[in-house]
């Protein structure tokens, strides 16, 4: 059994409180496309069709007034020819022609009602089913989006990335230590680069001194004189 009866059914559907009465809203939605459409290919079909009974009916009607045309021209031969009893009979052919025209055009006008109707019909199931294929496209989103985000927090829990930050944390320790027993090999050796500065730090501590002894001096031979 369809979920929906009849395409009265469809057009006047709630779709959102099917999928949310719906165990599995997802196949649900996927149904509810797949009824749309055969609904949408019969409701054409029979669209089709009725146009073809419109197009017979409307050759069968001009076929019967190119017969009352053709009635009307011989009941006026008839007269022409003082012939009144056969200008009665073709008026009376041709009485026939226009009335089954007649109804034939009020048949053709009810067909046309139809057709409009269907018409409105498949416009108003072409709404709900673009409705219901962009609620499928956008449940489908949600759900990859869903279970990407899962897969993301299943690896932020997962044990591995806290053994490979301890990893991490021990190889740095390790690094540390060995830049340490490197500078511990370093101790009270001095570089070619420690002997210059000192020679460097010699030279200038010997002009401050050779300075400040010309100072002193300077200042004792003012005092004697």
């Amino acid at each position: 059994m369809g979920i929906f009866s009849r395409f009265s059914d469809i057009v006047n559907s709630n779709i959102n409180s099917l999928l949310d009465k719906a165990e599995d809203p997802e196949k649900m939605v996927r149904l509810i496309i797949q009824e749309m459409e055969d609904t949408l290919v019969e409701v054409r079909s029979s669209s089709a069709k009725t146009i073809a009974e419109k197009k017979d009916l409307q050759r069968v009607v001009s076929r019967l007034q190119n017969e009352s045309d053709d009635w009307q021209a011989k009941a006026e031969l008839a007269l022409s020819k003082e012939r009144d009893d056969l200008a009665r009979a073709a008026l009376i052919e041709k009485q026939k022609a226009a009335e089954q025209a007649e109804a034939l055009l009020r048949d053709i006008a009810v067909l046309d009602e139809h057709i409009s109707k269907l018409q409105d019909e498949v416009s108003q199931l072409q709404e709900k089913l673009a409705d219901a294929k962009a609620r499928q496209k956008s449940m489908l989103m949600r759900r990859t989006t869903v279970e990407n985000r899962l897969e993301v927090k299943k690896s932020l829990d997962s044990n591995r990335i806290n053994d490979a930050m301890y990893k991490f944390e021990r190889y740095e320790q390790k690094i540390d230590s060995l830049e340490a027993q490197v500078e511990s090999y370093d101790l009270g050796k001095k570089t070619l680069k420690d002997e210059f500065a000192e020679l460097a730090a010699q030279d200038k501590i010997d002009n401050e001194l050779a300075e400040l002894k010309a100072k002193v001096t300077k200042k004792s031979s003012k005092g004697d004189a």
